[in-house]
């Protein structure tokens, strides 16, 4: 028997949970098209199950929609798919505990068009891996969607989920890593695995981008790698990153783009003062 969900008065199947935007209810991980708000996915959504497909599916997408559909149902990496998937259904977070879990690869978000990149590490596990949309549900977020507001990136300084309103104009969040690892710590092999990605998004960029705003250090590597990938000249001796840094890169077809760095909107980064509002306004301001 279906109940009634206290807060959105519909009803849910028993075994679900409802969306905290929307209410309809969704199992743990979402299923590829089952109505989870933004997702590009259904059952005919190619599966990458190797670091070899993720090769041949990020090369073969043809716009940002059909990046984020095989993004989002992606298994090439063990490891993560477990851990990302045992958040969702058996280590939720308890003030989580009554919401259903995205519990899949995160996707891109943003601006098809934008002409201003954000690269990120990783989701979260109980951030992005919930809500299923990058930098969303966690106070990292928080911080990031303030200033791209205050920047005039984002419609709204607040991101609850998918499905809330939020839109972001001129500027697409990416990340180097599309799952939630285990101690937000992925290894070489699975940043290596994941990379194609990025180097696709650069791809289906190119011919509006102009800036890229790396969050931390690996970010800031997996850039510069998937800029080289990707066919683009990189500035030897490889630049350094640091909080404000920049670095041009040079697009296969002669035109300039802007890389700058900006220390994470980790909570070990804004909570002990390392990064603040000002700080990562400025960097924002010069994309």
């Amino acid at each position: 028997m279906p109940v009634t969900d206290p807060r959105s008065a519909t009803l849910v199947p028993r075994g679900f949970d409802p969306h905290p935007v929307t209410g309809t209810g969704f199992i743990s991980p979402v299923p590829p098209g089952s109505g989870w708000p933004g997702d590009c996915a259904d059952a005919t959504t190619p599966v990458a199950r190797s670091a070899a497909d993720v090769v041949s599916l990020a090369a073969a997408a043809s716009s940002t929609a059909e990046l984020d559909a095989a993004v989002s149902v992606c298994r090439a990496c063990p490891r993560l798919v477990q851990w990302r998937e045992s958040v969702a259904v058996s280590g939720r977070r308890a003030s989580y505990a009554d919401q259903p879990y995205w519990g899949r690869p995160v996707p891109s978000f943003g601006d098809p068009a934008a002409p201003v990149l954000v690269v990120g590490l990783a989701p979260a596990a109980h951030g992005a891996n919930r809500t299923g949309r990058m930098f969303t549900g966690d106070r990292s977020g928080d911080w990031l969607f303030a200033a791209l507001h205050r920047a005039g990136y984002a419609t709204t300084p607040e991101a609850v989920a998918a499905g809330d309103g939020l839109e972001l104009t001129g500027l697409r969040i990416v990340a180097g890593v599309h799952c939630a690892p285990p101690g937000n710590q992925p290894s070489p092999t699975e940043r290596r695995s994941c990379a194609p990605w990025l180097v696709a998004e650069l791809r289906l960029a190119q011919p509006q981008l102009r800036s890229v705003l790396a969050l931390g250090g690996i970010a800031w590597e997996a850039t510069l790698s998937a800029a080289t990938a990707a066919g683009w000249a990189v500035p030897r001796p490889k630049p350094r990153f640091g909080h404000g840094a920049t670095a041009q890169l040079v697009r296969p077809d002669g035109r300039p783009v802007d890389l700058v760095g900006s220390y994470h909107v980790s909570q070990q980064n804004t909570f002990t003062g390392r990064l603040t509002e000002p700080m990562l306004d400025a960097v924002i301001a010069r994309l």
